[in-house]
């Protein structure tokens, strides 16, 4: 009788790499899947590794490109961001892996599903919401929430214990005392030493931007193109040369370039996971810090006030939240993304910008087509076709509630 198939989300790491010949232990035949979303990994020695250990195939699926049109470029579009703060990276990147790693799967003919997530953090969430709504009879296996799997495997030595006994290949480079996950976006720092929320993150941590106080003492200069919200070009100049980049992939690893290179886009913040523990996370986030940022002053130059306000109280909100939730293969987030295309129409034109010593600025913007933004009507210098006389009206119309709310007061004794 053959044996069951289980497709596993797989890193080449210890921990999946564990979970792999623990898998195989209990019976299962399993196919690993590795996606590629833009982190830095040697894939091929990976695919070795796993098949090693035992996996009858390892599949490797560039997802790059899909990432960044499906997800980034929607999270710019209605300027995603959770708590104020966390641009989404991790977020991002799972609804993509989560798809490609169903459609291995059912190609494989595999019943079961898998993944290396712990039992206490948001990918678990994420992957497996995504699992039941891609494909929802497939089975899942989630070793660390499985009591005869983090029972025997308590802890670090545990997992290379098991590893010497069952003959996994392990790396002797000493680990580093905080997990990461990488993709194009972003990289994620978090646990370990990091999970006292005083100890200032050791500056050998971040692994993608230059220290600030280490980046050119030049400041360098770019200008970022929109059609309908979505970045379509990128002009700068790297060795005295004036470069330009319009594919979607090529602008996201160009932008990622040069906020890497002057120290753009770390944060270091206490969050609420889904699930209702508070975490600390450090987060790099070069590129999309400027795509994001260049989008937003955009708006405010040819948008509507009442739709960008609508949209910022509504859209932004709640994709965010959707997306940090796991929630992304939802009707929810179906309806808002069709909502955000809405709100985009009026977003063209182009913004000339600055990254110098971590930080992010804007130099100018300009659009072609739209035309909110009225110089003359603006101007301290000249009255143009607005008649200060009107503003009579529109204050004494404003002053009427706040009139009656200060009669109320005085009434009542109170102060203002």
């Amino acid at each position: 009788m053959a044996k069951e198939k289980v497709c596993l989300a797989y890193s080449g790491g210890l921990d999946t790499s564990c979970i792999l010949a623990w898998l195989i232990e209990k019976g299962y035949a399993v196919v690993c899947f590795m996606a590629d979303v833009g982190q830095e990994e040697d894939f091929e020695a990976a695919v070795k590794k796993a098949e090693k250990i035992g996996a009858e195939k390892c599949i490797v699926e560039d997802l790059r490109r899909e990432f960044i049109q499906e997800l980034c470029f929607p999270a710019v579009m209605c300027n995603a961001v959770y708590e104020s703060v966390y641009l989404l990276g991790t977020s991002l990147a799972r609804p993509v892996i989560a798809r490609a790693q169903i459609d291995a799967a059912k190609r494989e003919g595999c019943v079961a599903v898998s993944h290396g997530c712990t039992g206490k953090g948001n990918d678990q969430i994420r992957f497996e919401l995504a699992y039941s709504a891609l494909q929802p009879t497939i089975q899942i296996i989630a070793p660390w929430r499985l009591p005869e799997f983090y029972e025997k495997f308590v802890g670090r030595q545990a997992l290379l214990d098991y590893a010497a006994e069952t003959g996994i290949p392990v790396t002797s480079t000493k680990s580093k005392p905080w997990s990461m996950d990488e993709n194009l976006a972003h990289c994620s720092y978090e646990a370990g030493i990091l999970e006292d929320p005083n100890m200032t993150a050791p500056e050998d941590m971040w692994k993608l931007t230059v220290d600030p106080l280490k980046a050119p003492d030049t400041p360098e200069d770019f200008t970022l193109f929109f059609e309908k919200g979505v970045p379509v070009k990128l002009v700068y100049t790297e060795k005295g040369k004036s470069k330009t980049v319009t594919d979607a992939l090529e602008l996201f690893l160009a932008s990622n370039e040069i906020a890497r290179r002057n120290g753009v886009g770390r944060i270091d913040i206490i969050e609420n996971r889904f699930i209702g523990l508070k975490s600390r996370g450090c987060y790099e986030t070069p590129g999309l810090t400027c795509l994001r940022s260049a989008h937003i002053d955009l708006e405010g130059l040819v948008m509507d006030r009442e739709v960008r306000s609508l949209r910022d109280q509504f859209l932004t909100f709640n994709y965010s939240k959707i997306l940090y939730n796991g929630l992304y293969f939802s009707p929810e987030r179906e309806f808002l993304e069709t909502s955000i295309a809405a709100s985009q129409k009026s977003v063209n034109g182009q913004v000339r910008c600055r990254c110098y010593k971590g930080t992010f600025s804007v130099l100018g913007r300009s659009s072609e087509t739209e035309k909110l933004y009225d110089m003359s009507e603006s101007s301290m210098d000249e009255i143009g076709d607005f008649q200060p006389t009107d503003t009579t009206g529109f204050i004494s119309v404003q002053a009427i509630r706040l009139k009656k709310y200060g009669q109320a007061k005085e009434l009542a004794g109170e102060r203002l």
